[in-house]
């Protein structure tokens, strides 16, 4: 029996040049490694339905952070 992978990625989607919109935050389940198209499914963390997984469109959260950080965007504004 193969292992259980669980993945925490962010799902995006185009909106506009250039844009994007996050459109969920959840769990990656059943992905097989290679296949980048309609491969596993996402158990949404606010609930609702399985959705089937693009993952083309999805960031690791890990990624995520990277991209946050790289534009100074991990830290709070210092107060006024």
């Amino acid at each position: 029996m193969a292992p259980i992978m669980t993945t925490l990625i962010v799902v995006m989607e185009m909106i506009g040049d250039p844009g994007l919109r996050i459109t969920g935050v959840g769990i990656l389940f059943d992905a097989n490694p290679g296949n980048d198209y309609c491969n596993g499914s996402i158990a949404l963390l606010l609930g609702g339905l399985v959705v089937g997984a693009c993952l083309c469109d999805c960031r690791h959260v890990d990624d995520l952070a990277v991209i946050l950080t790289e534009k100074g965007l991990d830290k709070r504004p210092i107060g006024k």
